[in-house]
């Protein structure tokens, strides 16, 4: 899954970033609240991690244009303030969830689940697919009594493709998940991992090519 960072606070948006990227997410993170407006307008994200106090345009404002434009993108909202009125703003402008500094970075990657299980309208973090079961949260994946090894960019390339089932993606799409600012890679990377998958699941999920538009996904037995 693709997340964007926005907060100005240098050691708090590096440590989220590293965490989250731990995690095989791809991470963006913005430090100026106009500067992330900006990306917002042309890049799609799963989730949203957005501070209050930022320079430029601070996260209020951000989330208020985003949900104006009718961008439904779940934002978790991070801020040092403790005050009530402010929870209460950014909930009715907006937000989805909020978490007052300091936190417990387990608590944070609970709320980003959560988050981004609402994203992909899951009520849980495990999905079974035929004799596939995928559990996000233990990172856990496994074909009958079988239990599957994935690096952690190939769980989260099954991970979209889970949540995707039936649905033709292209490789862009699954690129601007798979893949943030920093990484170089290229339509053949897709082709990479996606090969290094079918291989490992066999016939549990069918990984289809749809010739010129991208791939299809199914369970196995529902083709």
């Amino acid at each position: 899954m693709r997340l964007l960072i926005v907060e100005d606070d240098a050691d708090l948006g590096d440590a989220l970033g590293r965490r989250l990227k731990q995690d095989g997410h791809a991470v963006d993170w913005e430090r100026d609240g106009e500067a992330a407006h900006d990306i917002l307008l042309y890049q799609s994200y799963d989730a949203i991690v957005l501070d209050i106090e930022l320079p430029s345009m601070d996260g209020i404002a951000l989330l208020a244009a985003l949900r104006r434009r009718g961008d439904r993108t779940p934002v978790l909202m991070l801020t040092a303030r403790s005050r009530i009125d402010d929870r209460i703003d950014a909930l009715d402008i907006g937000a989805d969830d909020y978490l007052s500094k300091p936190f417990d970075v387990r608590e944070f990657d609970a709320r980003c689940r959560a988050l981004l299980r609402r994203s992909r309208g899951e009520a849980t973090n495990v999905v079974e697919a035929g004799a596939l079961r995928f559990d996000g949260v233990a990172k856990l994946v496994s074909i009958g009594d079988v239990q599957l090894t994935l690096p952690n960019r190939e769980f989260r390339l099954l991970e979209i493709l889970i949540g995707n089932l039936g649905r033709v993606l292209s490789k862009e799409q699954i690129a601007s998940q798979l893949f943030d600012f920093d990484d170089e890679a290229g339509p053949n990377a897709i082709e990479v991992y996606v090969g290094r998958l079918r291989r490992k699941l066999g016939d549990a999920l069918v990984i289809q090519t749809v010739r010129g538009l991208g791939y299809l996904t199914t369970a196995s037995g529902e083709n």
